[in-house]
């Protein structure tokens, strides 16, 4: 167990990292970083997700399981133990799986861990007012033995400032104008059976796997966003989460995917209908106006009363136009327009509306 001194010193890290202004990967590398010199841990699941839905994306995992990954992901959405969408509702954020006893309660540990000698399981989840912004499992394996809960309230007490860096990170997604990706390609259509092995794809979705978590040279893409989508969709019919089973996932360049799964309906007489199940649909497209200026909106900490405006202006609204819309004199909007400009750093309309919608817009006169 670490001393007093190195914990305190661990906090003081992390606490500068989240001031760092650094990008989500480096983020989390290097609060890892940090954490190894604390708590020792065999291996390590750390997730960005959807501030909304909480259905995970862009993983950064280092785990001995990795051939058996749709196994472990769809495992993981099932078990509502120290489930990241439950301990968002705890006193606190952060859970040990061996302080409740019995480790086989945990379905992802019977089906998967138990077989790599995993002893306990320290989770954590990174969430504010504004949305669920990822969540952190690390490992211990029977060398290591349990967690303390010591160990569960120095991570309660990390959750705060990884989630202001988290969500900053995302913020900062938005300060570099979108991209138009490439459509000649055709849709982006995965299908994937109830274990989430993928049955058929059209031919674009490996580009777009490969850019949504970049291989290394001669490995395959791994699609562990659709993986993601798809175990939630499971875990919405099994009543254990009632999440939409979709995420909103930065790609690069200023670019936002929506990634939703849904069951295709069986054709009467065929194998699925006879009862084999019918197959998960992972679609991938961009992000639509009103899911850019969401995020955006959450990502930045806006107020009610600002997002509303955001979206007026989006819509080319005037400032006496949207005056009228909202119910206030021109004299508040301006005081409202003013305090997102701050929270933004935008200097003008344009700007703000260029990097919330990822493309430029020419304002009408008068506003």
């Amino acid at each position: 167990m670490s001393s007093t001194w190195a914990r305190t010193r661990g906090q003081e890290q992390v606490r500068a990292l989240a001031e760092a202004g650094l990008g989500d990967r480096d983020l989390r590398r290097e609060v890892l970083a940090g954490l190894r010199s604390v708590l020792d841990f065999a291996a390590y699941v750390w997730l960005v997700t959807d501030p909304v839905t909480e259905v995970g994306t862009a993983p950064l995992a280092e785990v001995p399981c990795l051939a058996e990954l749709p196994a472990l992901i769809k495992a993981k959405y099932a078990t509502p133990v120290n489930r990241w969408t439950a301990l968002r509702r705890q006193a606190a954020p952060a859970g040990l799986l061996a302080a409740g006893g019995d480790l086989s309660r945990s379905r992802v540990w019977q089906e998967v861990m138990s077989r790599y000698q995993i002893c306990d399981v320290a989770s954590v989840v990174f969430a504010d007012r504004y949305g669920c912004w990822g969540f952190l499992d690390l490992w211990r394996d029977a060398t290591q033995g349990p967690f303390t809960a010591a160990d569960a309230d120095y991570l309660a007490g990390l959750a705060a400032p990884v989630t202001h860096a988290m969500r900053e990170c995302q913020a900062r997604t938005f300060l570099t104008p979108g991209t138009a990706q490439p459509r000649d390609a055709g849709p982006v259509v995965l299908t994937l059976d109830s274990s989430l092995r993928i049955v058929s794809r059209t031919a674009a979705s490996q580009r777009w796997l490969h850019a949504l978590l970049p291989p290394g040279p001669g490995d395959p893409a791994i699609p562990a966003s659709v993986y993601n989508v798809a175990a939630q969709l499971l875990a919405a019919e099994q009543g254990i989460d009632t999440h939409p089973a979709a995420a909103r996932t930065h790609l690069s360049g200023g670019c936002w995917l929506t990634l939703r799964a849904a069951r295709l309906p069986a054709e009467h007489g065929s194998p699925a209908a006879a009862g084999n199940g019918a197959a998960i649909v992972v679609t991938i497209e961009e992000a639509s106006a009103s899911d850019r200026l969401d995020l955006f909106r959450r990502a930045y900490c806006l107020t009610a009363r600002e997002g509303e405006l955001l979206g007026l202006l989006a819509t080319g609204g005037d400032t006496r136009a949207i005056a009228r819309q909202m119910s206030l004199s021109e004299h508040t909007v301006q005081d409202h327009l003013k305090s997102v400009f701050g929270k933004t750093g935008a200097r003008d309309r344009i700007t703000l509306l260029t990097r919330a919608l990822g493309t430029k817009r020419v304002m009408p006169a008068g506003g």
